[in-house]
């Protein structure tokens, strides 16, 4: 067995799509209209068919998990996300934390919880430069 997507709720598809190829560049992979598969195999289910589904009302802006991204041009992202249209609800800016791994985290417009960390092979071969 193995894990195969990981999905998002998410109340109005195509501003989320749009959200998801302009920060991070995803790419729609399958298209069922109230349901979509995005590239890196993230999955986008419209909130109200979700609800349906599970037949309980979605609570948005829970902060028990999120989604890890890696980039180790952290400072690029940065300005990428300060330049972008969308108004960004930072966790945290860019930080540092004590074992050398830089981060940013920040909200989607669903109030996922999103990270954005440089990897750990970077930090220790910058570390060991």
């Amino acid at each position: 067995m193995r894990l195969k997507n990981v999905l998002l709720v998410v109340k109005d598809i195509e501003a989320s799509k749009k959200f998801y190829y302009d920060i991070f560049g995803l790419q729609v992979v399958t298209d069922f209209g109230r349901n979509v598969i995005l590239t890196e195999g993230l999955v986008l289910q419209e909130r109200q068919l979700w609800e349906e589904f599970v037949d309980k009302e979605v609570i948005p802006g829970g902060n028990a998990m999120e989604l890890y991204f890696e980039d180790n041009d952290l400072d690029a992202f940065a300005k990428k996300l300060e330049a972008s249209p969308y108004e960004i609800q930072y966790v945290n800016r860019l930080m540092e934390h004590d074992w050398g791994q830089r981060v940013i985290r920040f909200y989607d417009p669903d109030m996922h919880l999103i990270e954005i960390g440089e990897s750990i092979e970077y930090v220790t071969r910058e570390q060991n430069k």
